[in-house]
């Protein structure tokens, strides 16, 4: 259980890591972009991109976790062939759903910048196209590495990606900054050319490791498409239905404050290019626990430790909160200062509705990153279909919301940002109520809500007495108090994160504790109790003392 725990919080660390430098990268890389696109620009290119996400649910969204899913339980019944079958169906057949996906983009682009209001949108509708084929190999790649409990591969892909991007994000938009659908439209090709170069180094690593897996002489039934089709589709829906939103957010921001503010396309750019990006911010740095989740409950459920796999989404749960609060509270008190910092080109009107945006929907990010999690364990326990629905009625409701506070002119975006946030809480308690049906899990589960939300509230609050210095000091002096919050609080302990990293099975704060053994001398148990296979797993006292931590 030990080698579980850690494995699942090593892989969940390598995933957030890979996702927290490439958001990073990506913040420093958008940053300029946004300086040189402006308002106008930001919003034509967050235009295009809700279709393109669309299209890659249909096409790759949800594979990782699904194929995760289904090679993890090969995997934990030793059943390599599988595996491998696993991959090359799942590759042939997303392969082509992607290569469908980029010509329904590049060809339709016309007709959708008509609906949209936005004609000049053609170039960049055309020049992301191809990206929904290349990503839809590499959906196929991280989840096939992801459920052999491999995350590395993931991690180093989604930072190449970033890499890729460099020279053309920093160079061509500057380049034609007098032309902005231009500009538009060579920023959208240098996410072409990073999905790409991505998508090849990722498959070239899978090959490898195929050529290196051990196969027995005797292999059994090779899974069908249906099969695969049956596992990922469900979590297709749960992973598109905010896209498709998201999409439909770009229509009705645009056309109904259109109708009464002449810069709406701005103020789409605003929330959705500015505001949004950040917010989702901890979405995207917890979405390593979320990934991880998904072959770690896989597999304990297949084992029929349904306790343990419970005790799973506790811990990523927990995880997530650590991460998602802190972010949140510190967009809702220095939004200004955020925003000067990251976006210096955004400045009067727009920068005060920028910040104004941030703060609004500082709350949803969190919430955002905790439904993302569960969906993920509810994907791993075998009801992905819950995840789906939970996602469709949320996804409903917001657009309902919407629709009506968009029509209210002192409200205008900032009810796209409302209704968001109550998208999000949907969601997270319908998968909650799913997800854990301990009455102690859920407990335990409002525990570390308290715990992080105390903490992180604390914590930023004391960084306000620091007056005009940078939001960097701000911020660091922040982490510092959160960090020191979180170990007085005991949230590192067995009763609120459960890690372990001790050899021994008894827990202290943070994991750490006993001693190894030197030389030819036996290592001491905890307490001085003697270690022997005849007295049971905890010594003398028998097989009758506690059996183990937490999971």
């Amino acid at each position: 259980m030990r080698g579980e725990k850690n494995g699942f919080f090593r892989g969940a660390a390598v995933l957030s890591l890979g996702a927290l430098a490439a958001k990073v990268l990506g913040a420093f890389y958008r940053v300029p972009l946004l300086n040189a696109l402006g308002g106008e620009g930001a919003g034509m290119y967050q235009l295009v991109y809700p279709l393109y996400c669309l299209l890659l649910t249909f096409s790759s969204a949800g594979v990782p976790a699904a194929l995760a899913r289904l090679v993890a339980r090969a995997e934990a019944r030793g059943d390599a062939p599988r595996s491998r079958t696993l991959f090359s169906q799942a590759l042939a057949l997303f392969a082509a759903a992607g290569l469908l996906g980029s010509a329904v983009m590049f060809f339709g682009a016309p007709l959708l910048c008509t609906v949209q209001g936005e004609p000049a949108a053609v170039g960049a509708y055309r020049a992301l196209a191809p990206g929904v084929f290349f990503v839809s190999v590499l959906a196929c790649c991280r989840g096939w590495f992801q459920g052999r409990g491999e995350f590395f591969p993931t991690a180093f892909s989604e930072v190449l990606e970033q890499l890729v991007k460099f020279v053309p994000w920093l160079f061509f938009p500057q380049a034609l900054r007098a032309e902005t659908p231009r500009a538009v439209a060579a920023a959208l090709s240098a996410v072409t050319l990073s999905e790409a170069v991505s998508a090849l180094v990722l498959f070239a690593l899978a090959l490898a490791a195929r050529r290196r897996m051990r196969l027995p002489l005797h292999r059994g039934m090779p899974p069908r498409a249906g099969a695969i089709l049956r596992g990922t589709l469900p979590v297709a829906v749960a992973a598109g239905v905010l896209p498709l939103s998201n999409m439909l957010d770009s229509v009705l921001i645009v056309r109904i404050v259109g109708g009464y503010a002449e810069n709406a396309t701005a103020l789409y750019g605003l929330y959705a290019g500015g505001a949004a990006a950040l917010t989702g911010l901890p979405a995207s740095v917890a979405y390593g626990f979320a990934a991880a989740s998904v072959p770690a409950v896989a597999a304990l459920r297949a084992e029929g430790k349904n306790g343990a796999a419970e005790k799973k989404v506790l811990s990523a749960l927990g995880c997530t909160l650590f991460l998602a609060l802190p972010a949140a509270a510190f967009f809702l008190l220095y939004p200004r200062q955020v925003c000067a910092f990251l976006y210096p080109a955004v400045t009067g009107a727009e920068g005060e509705t920028l910040a104004a945006l941030l703060r609004v929907g500082a709350l949803g990010g969190a919430l955002l990153a905790c439904a993302q999690t569960l969906s993920a364990c509810l994907t791993g326990l075998g009801k992905p279909r819950v995840a789906a629905l939970s996602f469709t009625a949320a996804a409903a409701a917001k657009l309902l919301l919407e629709a009506g506070l968009l029509h209210l002119p002192q409200l205008s975006v900032f009810g796209a940002a409302y209704a968001a946030g109550g998208c999000y809480l949907i969601a997270l308690l319908i998968n909650l109520v799913y997800s854990i049906r301990e009455r102690g899990n859920r407990l335990a589960a409002l525990g570390l809500a308290g715990k992080f939300s105390c903490a992180a509230a604390l914590a930023c609050a004391a960084a306000l007495p620091l007056g005009g210095v940078h939001v960097l000091v701000r911020l660091a002096a922040a982490g510092a108090a959160y960090l020191l919050l979180a170990f007085l609080f005991s949230v590192f302990s067995a009763k609120g994160i459960p890690f372990d990293w001790r050899k021994y099975g008894h827990h202290r704060r943070f994991g750490f504790g006993g001693r190894r053994s030197v030389g030819r001398r036996r290592p001491r148990a905890p307490f001085g109790r003697a270690r022997h296979s005849a007295h049971g797993r905890n010594g003398a006292r028998g097989g009758g003392a506690r059996a183990g931590g937490s999971v």
